[in-house]
């Protein structure tokens, strides 16, 4: 019995790989089919704004997963409403290496304090860094590097987004609304929910700081 569901689970498993596996992108095709993002995103996938984040060398699989998730509904973002609707797998599958073919650029961090829950006023950058690196054992928030690379290069293969030189108002955004549950495309695992359900909003903050200037 148990062979016989290993080998169910197997096959659901290269079915959903199948469905979910997608296309190979054409980084060269997919830098015209992305005409349309640059007005939010910049031509090269670094917007000018943090309004809206930088989506350059984030990573082929991660932005692949993001678009589906928005086309199909399961990541909500108002901007992004009916954008995606008329454009097919390949077409995803295009934009996406073009913009992980990208250099993001790096906005940087800055130095400042933040209040901790205690009251204490702390080293904000000193934070963020041990909080990236280190994790808090107390609250079981779980190192960043972990999953995203001591450098914040992230892990391209296993779909974790690089996040060194992300806009940190953006990182911060995130977070919290991974923290919150409003955010909730992160799968079955639930790792990034799981990993922000504990941080603090001085944490969040002072960790989103950090990322937005890390190098190595």
């Amino acid at each position: 019995m148990n062979s016989i569901i290993k080998k169910a689970a197997l096959a659901l498993g290269m079915v959903a790989f199948a469905q979910f596996g997608y296309a190979a992108g054409d980084a060269s095709v997919g830098q015209t089919k992305a005409a349309a993002c640059a007005a939010c995103h910049g031509a090269d996938g670094n917007s000018p704004a943090p309004t809206f984040p930088k989506i350059a060398g984030l990573g082929e699989k991660y932005l692949l997963k993001q678009l589906h998730d928005i086309k199909s509904g399961d990541r909500q973002i108002p901007e992004m409403v009916g954008q995606l609707d008329n454009m097919s797998e390949q077409d995803l599958a295009d934009i996406a290496a073009y913009f992980a073919s990208q250099n993001i650029q790096i906005s940087g961090s800055e130095a400042f304090s933040v209040m901790l829950n205690n009251g204490d006023n702390v080293d904000g950058l000193a934070l963020g860094r041990k909080i990236y690196r280190a994790g808090n054992a107390s609250s079981g928030v779980p190192a960043c590097m972990g999953c995203h690379s001591p450098t914040g290069q992230g892990n391209a293969p296993a779909g974790f987004p690089r996040l060194s030189g992300q806009y940190s108002e953006y990182v911060e955004k995130q977070l919290k609304a991974f923290r919150a549950g409003t955010r909730a495309n992160d799968g079955e695992s639930r790792i990034m929910r799981t990993a922000a359900k504990q941080l603090s909003d001085a944490e969040i903050k002072a960790v989103a700081n950090y990322v937005a200037g890390v190098t190595e």
